[in-house]
């Protein structure tokens, strides 16, 4: 304990951080006070019973807006579409050779285009999103009666596309000026909202049933559950690679010197999250599609669609459970590209020591590759359906979110991201890190060494 106020003291003496952390803060507390703030014209109760259902793809978003959703606030939309928009371009860079150019070869310039495109798309999509999102809540008579629904439309347009880009100006301001990655913040912090109703909920429901000593149980397993994903966002497996010997002197004299070795990092986990919303957005995306045209949402409940979407159901969780898996190898393949590697080697005369350059050491990558992903993409699968096997040990849903999906993951990822900021501040300044030995690596420091993915 004495070790930890020491370093939040350390922290809060270093004014560049202090500030840092201040700023953060402040555009959170904005972001958060806006998904209080309801469109003119919404009644907001109406599209809470409607779409306050888990079994969603509506409640999947609203679990990354913090509520704004399902409140039908002016950022309803959250930062979901600059999400959107940054994937399509991330994937056309894996097929379009426009954009592999800008990825990879012009640097600077290519990323600020990149950039600008992003931006661009995202208002497009905010647009075609945000209508959608408000003929929804006219077919639901969620929109008071005495307004006129071209106005309602029209005018809600603007203010929902307004607040998407507000909010990616919040978190592009965040990732400037503040501690940690802006956009990954924002969405951090709409899925610790519910965090504390959850937990609060939960600790009531099992004192009230003499179930304390359970939900001590359910905290353990929380907490390894946590542990557990820190690991695996963490894992690599390095690969050693050996840049050739050099020779030492002049003429006959010279004498080969052996250089330093470095590694390559594999991740264990490359794809990240997207699997898991992948795989959540194609189960509830039939039931939604269809809610959506009919404009009446008890659509699927029963049936075969209801046992497809039902989020508890045996047949939900163990067609998911493959999905993920099938994503997590297939989003993997997108971002690893074993080529790169070998180039990369090639041009800087280096070497895996016991395999030949060129097509052996990319096939040598290829296969290391599958076979790490292949338990990153179980623990993936299992990490998507634990919050079901929690429901079905009496954990109240709300809180059960937490056990695992992409929300613990997003939460695990962002807070090593800004821990490992912090700690370089920290070690800058000549003070003691946040943990006695080794340094905290977050998803984008993993001691790549001299190769960049």
């Amino acid at each position: 304990m004495k070790k930890f106020i020491e370093t939040l003291q350390n922290i809060w003496s270093i004014k560049e951080l202090r500030d840092k952390i201040l700023f953060t803060f402040a555009l959170l507390a904005v972001f958060r006070a806006g998904s209080f703030i309801v469109l003119p014209g919404v009644i907001p109760g109406v599209l809470s019973n409607a779409s306050n259902s888990s079994n969603s793809l509506f409640g999947l978003i609203n679990t990354y807006t913090g509520g704004a959703f399902n409140q039908a606030s002016i950022f309803a939309l959250g930062i979901m579409p600059y999400i959107t928009s940054s994937i399509i371009v991330q994937l056309l860079g894996f097929a379009v050779p426009y954009f592999q150019r800008l990825q990879q070869k012009e640097g600077e310039s290519g990323r600020r285009k990149l950039n600008q495109i992003t931006r661009i798309l995202t208002v497009f999509i905010t647009l075609v999103q945000g209508g959608g999102y408000l003929t929804y809540i006219q077919s639901i008579g969620a929109v008071a009666p005495d307004v006129s629904p071209f106005v309602f439309w029209f005018s809600n347009s603007i203010i929902l596309a307004t607040g998407t880009i507000f909010s990616m100006w919040l978190g592009e301001r965040i990732t400037d000026r503040g501690i940690g990655n802006g956009v990954s913040m924002i969405i951090m912090i709409g899925i610790i909202a519910a965090l504390p109703g959850a937990f609060s909920f939960e600790i009531q429901s099992q004192l009230s049933n003499n179930g304390l000593i359970l939900f001590i149980f359910e905290l353990v397993i929380l907490f390894l559950t946590i542990i557990a994903s820190i690991l695996v966002v963490q894992g690599v497996r390095k690969i050693p690679i050996q840049f050739a010997k050099r020779m030492v002197g002049r003429g006959g004299g010279a004498m080969p010197v052996q250089t330093d070795r470095d590694y390559i990092p594999l991740k264990v986990n490359a794809a990240g999250v997207m699997p898991i919303i992948f795989a959540q957005a194609i189960m509830f995306l039939p039931l939604t599609a269809v809610q959506y045209v009919t404009g009446d949402p008890s659509v699927g409940s029963s049936g075969v669609m209801r046992t497809l979407t039902d989020p508890y159901g045996f047949w939900h969780n163990f067609i998911t459970f493959v999905l993920v898996v099938g994503f997590t190898y297939v989003y993997t393949a997108l971002i690893v590209n074993p080529q790169n590697y070998a180039e990369y080697l090639k041009r800087n005369n280096a070497f895996i020591p016991g395999i030949k350059p060129g097509p052996d050491t990319e096939e040598y990558i290829d296969t290391t590759t599958t076979r790490i992903t292949l338990p990153g993409s179980v623990f993936l699968g299992i990490i998507t359906i634990l919050p079901a096997i929690a429901v079905l040990f009496g954990v109240n849903q709300q809180f059960a979110r937490f056990f695992g999906g992409s929300s613990i993951l997003i939460l695990v990822g962002v807070v090593l991201d800004t821990l490992a900021q912090i700690e370089s501040y920290l070690l800058m300044r000549k003070y003691d890190g946040l943990v006695k030995s080794g340094r905290i690596e977050g998803r984008s420091s993993t001691g790549m060494g001299p190769v960049v993915g």
